[in-house]
C-alpha cells in the first residue's frame, strides 16, 4: 500500500489530523548529503521506499544514505549488491541482516506478505541461485510469499514437470537461467500468469556473459514472458512484487 493512501485512510479514520497529514506530505522530497540526494518521497510516488544500490559506493557512503533514510522515518531499507566487507562495516552502525549468496542486506525486516498470490522463482541450475536469491529476498522484503524452485532446467525437464502444480498455481513466476536461457520459454508455455525472465551470466565462452540467454529470452515464442537485464534479480523481484499487488 502506498504511503499516500495510508495517510488518507488515517485521515478518514480519525487517526491523523489534516494538519498532521499536510506536514507529512510536505516534508522535503530529498535530503542532500553531498555525495547523494536521498529520495524521501519514493514511497509516496511509487508505493515502495528507496533502495540502496551498494556496488560502487563506499561503506561510509552506504552508512550515510542509510542514516538519512532512517532519520526521515524509513525504518525498513533494502541494500543490493553489497559485499561481505561493506556489510560488516554497515553492521557496526546499523542493525543489518546480510545474505552473502544474494549480496543483499536488509534493515528493519520484511513487510508482512499481503500479495494476491504466490511468486514462484525457478532456476535453470544451482549456479543461478545467487541471482534468484536477490529476486526472492527483494520480493519477500516487499511483502510477498515466495516459493523457490531451484535447479529445474531443460537439461532435465522432468524436474520442472514434476512441479507443474506450483507453476500453474503461481500469481507471478520469475524464471532465472543462463546458458541458452530456454527455461523462460518452457515455463511461459505452462503458466497462465506473467513470467519474468532473468538471464544470468552463467555459461561458457559463447554465452557472452549472459547475452546468449538474454537474446533467447527476448525472442521467446511463449506469450506473457517479459525480460529484465542480465543478472538483474532485484529488478525481477521488484516487478513481480508490483504485479502481485495489483488491486491491493
Amino acid at each position: 500500500m502506498s504511503d499516500t493512501r495510508t495517510v488518507l485512510e488515517k485521515i478518514a479514520s480519525g487517526e491523523m489530523s489534516v494538519d498532521e497529514a499536510f506536514v507529512r506530505l510536505k516534508t522535503e522530497p530529498f535530503d542532500d548529503i553531498g555525495y547523494a540526494k536521498v529520495d524521501l518521497h519514493r514511497s509516496i510516488r511509487q508505493g515502495a521506499s528507496e533502495v540502496i544500490y551498494g556496488e560502487g559506493k563506499t561503506a561510509d557512503q552506504i552508512i550515510g544514505i542509510l542514516s538519512s533514510l532512517k532519520q526521515h522515518g524509513q525504518d525498513r531499507v533494502l541494500i543490493t549488491r553489497l559485499n561481505k566487507e561493506k556489510a560488516a562495516a554497515v553492521s557496526t552502525v546499523h542493525e543489518l541482516e546480510y545474505n552473502e549468496t544474494a549480496g543483499l542486506g536488509i534493515t528493519g525486516g520484511n513487510a508482512e506478505p499481503d500479495g494476491v498470490g504466490k511468486i514462484v522463482i525457478a532456476t535453470g541450475g544451482t549456479s543461478d541461485i545467487p541471482v534468484a536469491e536477490e529476486a526472492a529476498l527483494t520480493a519477500e522484503f516487499l511483502g510477498n510469499e515466495v516459493v523457490r524452485l531451484y535447479d529445474v532446467g531443460v537439461a532435465g525437464i522432468h524436474r520442472l514437470l514434476a512441479n507443474k502444480e506450483l507453476i500453474m498455481d503461481a500469481a507471478v513466476i520469475i524464471a532465472v537461467a543462463g546458458m541458452e536461457g530456454a527455461l523462460a520459454s518452457v515455463v511461459g508455455g505452462l503458466a497462465d500468469c506473467p513470467v519474468i525472465a532473468v538471464p544470468t551470466s552463467v555459461g561458457y565462452g559463447a554465452s557472452f556473459g549472459g547475452l546468449s540467454a538474454l537474446l533467447s529470452m527476448l525472442n521467446s515464442c511463449a506469450s506473457g514472458v517479459s525480460v529484465v537485464n542480465i543478472d538483474n534479480g532485484f529488478g525481477a523481484g521488484y516487478m513481480a512484487a508490483m504485479i502481485n499487488h495489483v488491486g491491493k
